[in-house]
């Protein structure tokens, strides 16, 4: 215990920029070291509840056979592509603001409802893609106008990262925030919402507001959220503003 106590005294000194170094130094030296100090290193990932969130959503479209499925955001950017954990009968559609492999519409998420040409869906899913939304809640309403009653949407999205795809990255997103996108007025009712891979942020101040942030507060790099429609959203909802009327930047290719 002495080590232990002596090993916080000097994390808490050390500069911030640091201290993750010493953390990770402690985890392989000694588990209980590192549990003491933060939360262990997941070397397994798998079963986290952001993944399992995904699963969750796979297992309910696979066992549709025949269900429809449009994905938000569908090129390979960063080489990922999701088709592969789709059943072969199910009926899948990509969409993205820029043409690239595995789109078969291009157009702005903001008129989803026009880029799809009035076709209806059975399911919709994003990941890393709702943090690139400048108005999201407008992609909701498109979302619905598009969607079967009992349809269901996944959103993976982030709630803590470092910036990318600038001047196109304009949210975070945690648990709580997805509730005032995907409710009853809305036009939906979350079925599951649950953050994960959590993480240790490392300040690089010393303002008193900063103190013990990588100690005492809770992060995640990740919210994923399951919605089902049951109904049409209201109609008191409308948000008539293209995005370039709010911009004069273009997401960068």
């Amino acid at each position: 215990m002495a080590f232990l106590a002596s090993f916080m005294r000097i994390l808490r000194r050390v500069r911030s920029s640091d201290q993750g170094v010493l953390v990770l130094l402690a985890e392989r030296l000694s588990p209980r070291l590192a549990h003491f100090c933060l939360r262990p290193l997941l070397r397994d990932t798998r079963k986290d509840p952001c993944h399992l969130v995904f699963q969750r959503f796979l297992d309910e479209v696979n066992g549709a056979p025949g269900s429809s499925v449009l994905e938000i955001g569908s090129r390979a950017r960063s080489g990922n592509i999701y088709t592969e954990f789709l059943s072969k009968s199910v009926k899948y559609s990509g969409m993205d603001i820029i043409p690239g492999p595995n789109v078969d519409w291009v157009g702005d998420a903001h008129e989803l409802s026009t880029c799809t040409g009035g076709e209806t869906f059975d399911a919709i899913f994003s990941i890393s893609v709702f943090e690139h939304l400048g108005m999201p809640w407008k992609v909701v309403l498109e979302m619905n106008k598009i969607m079967r009653t009992g349809g269901i949407v996944f959103v993976a999205t982030h709630q803590t990262w470092s910036l990318h795809d600038r001047p196109w990255d304009f949210f975070r997103f945690s648990a709580d925030a997805f509730r005032t996108l995907f409710n009853r007025t809305t036009g939906f009712e979350i079925v599951e919402v649950r953050e994960g891979l959590p993480c240790r942020i490392f300040p690089l101040g010393s303002e008193a507001s900063m103190k013990g942030m990588e100690f005492n507060r809770e992060a995640y790099l990740l919210t994923t959220m399951i919605a089902r429609k049951i109904g049409d959203s209201d109609p008191r909802l409308r948000w008539d503003v293209t995005l370039s009327e709010v911009l004069d930047t273009h997401y960068p290719k």
